[in-house]
């Protein structure tokens, strides 16, 4: 019983050392811990709560409260047909997010100038499988929506890390 327990205490340091954290951990500065952010979408918001959970941080109901006030502005989602089969069918359909944002602090000074995010993918439509297309483009759209929260997160903690030098 006492090897057992030695082995579990022994995998659990390793795995810590090696740097080992969870899928979609974000590392977050201290004063990123509560952000307040600002026009946004229901999907892409979700993904900022689902990233600040993993991260032990979150989401503020006010600016009073924020370490960082995120603005977000322009937020667009566009789908379009890239081919057509002999049919008339569309094959291929490209997506694009386009989302503009700023950094502001709980006083609505501007810590950074508004900058683009801007994310495309395309994918095959195989109009045999109809209902899993529509499910893969969902997955898809998840996927921009979280790597755009990764971007303005990254952006945002070299934007704190430069004001505190």
């Amino acid at each position: 019983m006492l090897t057992k327990k030695a082995i579990i205490l022994s995998m659990a340091l390793l795995l810590s050392a090696c740097g080992y954290h969870l899928r979609g951990a974000v590392q977050l500065p201290e004063n990123m811990k509560s952000v307040y952010i600002d026009g946004s979408s229901g999907p892409l918001l979700e993904q900022f709560r689902q990233v600040m959970k993993s991260s032990s941080a979150k989401i503020s109901d006010s600016r009073a409260g924020a370490g960082i006030v995120i603005k977000i502005t322009n937020e667009e989602f566009n789908r379009r047909v890239v081919s057509l089969s002999s049919r008339g069918k569309s094959n291929e359909f490209e997506l694009e997010y386009r989302l503009d944002y700023e950094f502001a602090n709980a006083k609505d000074a501007l810590l950074m100038e508004r900058q683009t995010v801007d994310i495309r993918r395309e994918y095959y439509n195989d109009q045999q499988f109809v209902i899993a297309k529509e499910n893969e483009e969902n997955v898809i759209r998840n996927e921009m929506y979280l790597q755009a929260v990764q971007t303005i997160f990254n952006r945002a903690r070299v934007v704190l890390e430069a004001g505190a030098k």
